[in-house]
């Protein structure tokens, strides 16, 4: 974990005007409200590219996600921040479109709070993903419609944000 505490994020208040930075695993040790983004990759039939995150991940390890998810630096613009963060993850770049962004306070397992300002992306590709085995340990293209089913039936397999989000993604497409 030492990597994560050199790493910092964005405070935020909740007009997601920046207040400060903080270090990325103590914002996240005391539910500090900070900026993220969620980018969702459909391909041509709409289906969503889902990752599993790998299970060394500092929290929700092994569980399904959108296709990738993080927070941009101090200094760096959402803009350039989706975009490397799709190559690190996911070895891919496509064009991204902010849909929505909404707050969420989650506590997740290793005693860590999610308390984010997430920014929501979207953007379509065909191609398969290139995995960073440091950030997923699998990948998916689902449908939509089954993906909202497999949440009910089994939420415990999907990150807290994906569950919160996902209603409100398909409804903004």
């Amino acid at each position: 974990m030492s990597n994560l505490s050199a790493e910092q994020v964005i405070l935020v208040d909740v007009n997601d005007r920046q207040i400060g930075v903080a270090e990325k695993l103590a914002a996240h040790q005391l539910g500090q409200l900070h900026r993220a983004f969620s980018i969702f990759i459909l391909n041509s039939q709409g289906q969503l590219l889902l990752q599993k995150r790998a299970k060394h991940k500092y929290h929700s390890g092994g569980l399904w996600t959108n296709t990738c998810c993080s927070h941009p630096r101090p200094d760096e613009s959402l803009a350039i921040a989706t975009q490397r963060r799709l190559l690190e993850e996911m070895g891919m770049t496509c064009e991204l479109k902010e849909l929505f962004s909404f707050i969420y306070r989650a506590e997740l397992d290793q005693g860590l709070i999610e308390h984010e300002f997430d920014h929501v992306f979207l953007g379509y590709s065909d191609r398969p993903p290139i995995l960073n085995p440091e950030e997923a340990e699998d990948w998916q293209w689902i449908d939509l419609s089954k993906l909202q089913a497999d949440i009910r039936d089994r939420p415990e397999v999907y990150t807290y944000w994906l569950r919160d989000c996902c209603d409100r993604f398909i409804s903004a497409l």
